[in-house]
Formats: C-alpha cells, sequence, structure tokens
C-alpha cells in the first residue's frame, strides 16, 4: 500500500449538500456490510455507486505489493486479464501513484494531475473515466474506478470521496480477514524489518543478528538422519503349493490365517477316476502274472518272456496311479502358516496341473523388506540398524538390521523404489507375514540445513541437467 497525504479536496463537503447525499453514503456502506467474503462486498458496493451515480461500469481495484489488481465489478462479470482491465488497472495505479482523485474530463483546475491513463481508459471506451482512492488508517487500501457517458460534476466527486473515505477501512478490514498465513507471515516480516529499519532500534537489531546467528548455528548442527521408507513382513521362507495334476477340488482342510504342521493334509483332489485305473492296472498285473505262470508251467520261454515284459509294464502303470493317488492328498511341507488361499470357496472346482493353490511361510521365521525410495537407496547399506513400527501395532517399535540392497528397482503404484532386505533383531509376537508398516533406517549424521533442502536441490539439480543444452 501506498502512503497518503490528505489528498487535495476542491470539492464541498456532501454533507453540507443537504441533498440526501448523506442517506446516499449510508446506502453504499450498507452494501458494502451486507456481505462476508471480499469480493462480494466489493462488488455489492461497485453495483449500488454505479446505480447512484447512473454510472456504465464501477471497477473496486485493492493495492498489494504498491500495484492495484481489479477485485470487483459492477457489472458483475468475471475480473479477468482482458485489455479492458489492463486499462482499468492502468488508471487506478495512476491514482495511486499520485495519491489523489483523477479525473477526465477535468474541470480546469489548478495542479492538475496527469491523467494519461484516464484519457486512454475514457478513449477506448468513450465515455469519461474517473478514480478515487480508498484509504484507510492514513494508508492507500484500493482505488474506485468509475466510467460513463457524462462528465462528472463536483457533487458527484463529493460523493465518490466521501463513500470511499467509509468504504477504505471496511474492505482493509475484509482483505485482512481474508488473508492466507503466508499472507500474513510475509506482511508480518515485513513490519518487523521496517520496525528494525527504524532510528532508535539498535538492541532490536542486536537481538535480531543474534537469533540469525543462532538459527544458522542451529541448521548446520549435525543430526542423526534416517531414511523413512514403507516396510512389510515377509515369511523367511515361502513355499508355494501347486496343484499336482488336473482334477476337481475336493475337499479345503486350511485357509489363509491356519496354523499348520508338517505333513499334515490342506486339500484333497477327487481320486475316483484314479482309483478306477488303479483297479483295472491291477486286474491286468494279476492276468499277466497268471499267464507266466502257466507258461512257465509248460516250459515255453517264449510265452514266459512276453509275459513277464507285460507284468513289469502293468506294475510300473500301477506304481504311477498309486503315486498318482497319493498326491492327491495336499500337504504341508513345514511347520507354518498358511499365508494366502481359500480353497473352501471353490469346492468342486477344476484345477490345472500347476495351478497355485496355497502359500505356506514359517510361524516364528521372517524378513522384511523396506521399499526404499531411489533417491534415498544411495544413503543405506549392508548393517544399518534401524526400527520398525507396524500399522497393527503403533505403539511399539522392532528394530531391524539391513542384510543387503536388491540392485533391481521395482515400479509400483507411481514411484520407483529399491527393495532392501533386513532381519529384525528379536523375534515379535505381534509379526505375522503380510503386516504392513514403516521403518527408518540410520543414514548417519547430517545437518539440519541439508535434510530441509536435500529434496528441493536434488529436483533443481535434476530439472536444470534436463533442460539446459
Amino acid at each position: 500500500m501506498s502512503a497518503l497525504a490528505p489528498p487535495p479536496r476542491a470539492h464541498a463537503p456532501a454533507a453540507a449538500a443537504g441533498d440526501g447525499t448523506a442517506a446516499r453514503v449510508l446506502g453504499l456502506q450498507a452494501a458494502l456490510l451486507s456481505h462476508h467474503a471480499i469480493e462480494a462486498a466489493a462488488a455489492a458496493f461497485a453495483a449500488e455507486l454505479a446505480d447512484a451515480l447512473r454510472c456504465d461500469l464501477v471497477c473496486v481495484g485493492l493495492v498489494r505489493a504498491h500495484r492495484t489488481r481489479v477485485l470487483a465489478r459492477s457489472d458483475g462479470n468475471a475480473v479477468t486479464r482482458s485489455a479492458g482491465d489492463l486499462l482499468v488497472e492502468a488508471a487506478m495505479n495512476e491514482s495511486l501513484d499520485q495519491a489523489r482523485t483523477v479525473v477526465v474530463p477535468e474541470g480546469g483546475a489548478p495542479n492538475a494531475p496527469i491523467t494519461q491513463a484516464h484519457r486512454q481508459l475514457a478513449a477506448a471506451a468513450g465515455t469519461a473515466a474517473c478514480s478515487v482512492p480508498l484509504v484507510s488508517a492514513g494508508r492507500i487500501a484500493g482505488i474506485i474506478t468509475l466510467e460513463r457517458i457524462a462528465p462528472f460534476n463536483a457533487r458527484e466527486l463529493a460523493l465518490c470521496e466521501d463513500a470511499a473515505c467509509f468504504a477504505g477501512p471496511v474492505l482493509e478490514l475484509r482483505r485482512r480477514a481474508d488473508r492466507t498465513g503466508w499472507e500474513r507471515l510475509r506482511e508480518w516480516l515485513r513490519a518487523q524489518a521496517a520496525a528494525l529499519r527504524a532510528p532508535g532500534h539498535t538492541g532490536a537489531r542486536l537481538a535480531a543478528l543474534a537469533l540469525l546467528t543462532a538459527v544458522a548455528a542451529a541448521l548446520s548442527v549435525p543430526l542423526p538422519y534416517r531414511v523413512s521408507a514403507p516396510a512389510r513382513i515377509e515369511g523367511a521362507v515361502q513355499r508355494a503349493i501347486a496343484a499336482p495334476a488336473d482334477g476337481f477340488l475336493q475337499r479345503a482342510n486350511a485357509r489363509a490365517g491356519d496354523s499348520v504342521r508338517a505333513g499334515q493334509v490342506l486339500a484333497e483332489l477327487a481320486s475316483e477316476d484314479l482309483a478306477l485305473e488303479q483297479r483295472r492296472r491291477a486286474s491286468e498285473l494279476r492276468q499277466h502274472e497268471n499267464a507266466y505262470r502257466g507258461a512257465m508251467a509248460r516250459a515255453d520261454r517264449a510265452q514266459m518272456v512276453i509275459h513277464q515284459a507285460r507284468a513289469g509294464e502293468a506294475q510300473a502303470m500301477l506304481d504311477l496311479i498309486e503315486t498318482q493317488i497319493e498326491r492327491t492328498r495336499i500337504v504341508a511341507p513345514f511347520d507354518g502358516v498358511v499365508i494366502k488361499g481359500d480353497l473352501a470357496q471353490n469346492l468342486g472346482a477344476p484345477v490345472q496341473k500347476g495351478e497355485m493353490l496355497l502359500t505356506v511361510a514359517p510361524a516364528d521365521s521372517f524378513r522384511l523388506i523396506v521399499e526404499v525410495d531411489d533417491a534415498d537407496v544411495g544413503h543405506v547399506a549392508a548393517g544399518s540398524a534401524g526400527r520398525l513400527v507396524l500399522a497393527a501395532a503403533p505403539e511399539h517399535s522392532l528394530g531391524l538390521t539391513v542384510a543387503r540392497v536388491l540392485p533391481v528397482a521395482t515400479s509400483a503404484d507411481g514411484r520407483n523404489y529399491f527393495e532392501v532386505e533386513a532381519a529384525l533383531d528379536a523375534p515379535a509376537g505381534t509379526a505375522r507375514p503380510g503386516l504392513r508398516g514403516v521403518a527408518k533406517i540410520d543414514a548417519g549424521r547430517r545437518p539440519l540445513a541439508w535434510m530441509a533442502t536435500r529434496r528441493a536441490l536434488d529436483w533443481l539439480r535434476l530439472t536444470l541437467w534436463a533442460w539446459l543444452p
């Protein structure tokens, strides 16, 4: 905002006119106070002022960073960066720079202001133009710019200035209430800087210097740095159990989450067809054995050799059928937990040879997989210590030690990461295969300033490398 000395005012006070001007000013004030949002309040004020003075267009602008931007229009149209809005802003800035009311055509008053931007605005629209500052606490908070066909007379200018005197503080209060946190901080810092530059504040300047020195020292002190990444628990050994042959699922004795013992039957496939084939092969074996004994009784060596070979073939086929029948009973390879698969929902369904049915993992032997982002994997090495917090038990943390960093990247869920294998330092009763959490791996000591700016600097280096020739 710009400092404002009381602007020269050649017009008679509106209240002295005795023609209802005070009532109009109060009506403008009421329109301004009828809305909570600053844009809506400014638009209502502009529309009321345009109606009172029979203007074609009234624009209200706010001063920010010593320049004026159009906030609202009386016609209800949205504010854009069109040529018309730019001409209005130029006229507003012309009034702001001179800290006074600017009107064209002028009335020939002495010490006439510069009106170049207003003349351009009036020439573009074929109208008269006028800009009046909105003053709050001795500073210009905004500008009102009016356009219409007929020139403005002294009484109308007086009404505009009186309305501006009332509207300025209200709009400034609304603007301050609508500030974002960043804008509040920026204005506070600007005020503190102005106070420090003022004479007679040597102690405050020394205190600010000491504070900056302390902050710089704190930012340069090395602190423990830890790489944080998602993690999941897996079994140290995971055994996938597949269908041994084509068939139909007959029975399911376990599903995901069940504890199993080595040799326990987990599922069974239908074996009726294999049983029939077993009886047929057994019958063929008996026939060839009887024929072999008959040939032996007759001392017929040729038939003995033939039936002996056929009996051996039948025995081999019978052994194969019995092995296939044995394999229809799917058993657990070791003590553990079923971590994947629920066959109870698929009883009677056909399965194909090699189809995955269940996955079993040890119940007391785990490995930890940490999904370290590719930007952080360079800070992780084998033997590094860390801590793990599981989503299922966030109140406890578990110690871990990095075993190795897999040198192959994985892309999933829109991110690129490397899998880091780690082992839990002590067995945890809450640990189960499939649980997920967040791991933090120790990566030495780094200054706080480096930790706060590392990612931004890495992004900037990569962007410059990509764009610079």
